[in-house]
């Protein structure tokens, strides 16, 4: 029961910012601005939020950490799609399915550097 609570509240909060974002993103140019920010960064602060009330504030702060790993994984792998797309014009599946290392990669990488005890 605690978990289905603590799923809708995540999705409350999560809908409830991905809808203020949204509201912005039409009101700024450009537009688009809004969707920047609207899903993944809001689902995760409502987490670390639900996180930090369950476990305390040293657990969230490994989270945290493990989710700022992702996000640098996650842009080295974009960017490096991106680059691959536009200089190489190459068919965007296989890149991006063959460039999921780098993702990989770099998400292991960090983890040995910067999160593993």
């Amino acid at each position: 029961m605690a978990a289905m609570i603590d799923l809708l509240i995540r999705f409350l909060i999560g809908g409830l910012v991905v809808s203020l974002f949204a509201v912005l993103g039409d009101l700024l140019k450009p537009e688009s601005l809004g969707g920047v920010f609207a899903a993944a960064p809001t689902i995760a602060m409502a987490t670390l939020v639900l996180t930090m009330h369950k476990h305390g504030t040293g657990y969230v702060a490994i989270e945290g950490r493990s989710m700022v790993a992702g996000a640098i994984a996650f842009f080295v792998y974009a960017s490096a799609v991106s680059f691959v797309l536009m200089r190489y014009r190459t068919r965007a599946m296989a890149t991006a399915t063959w460039l999921l290392v780098a993702w990989i990669g770099t998400a292991a990488g960090l983890w040995a550097v910067w999160l593993r005890r």
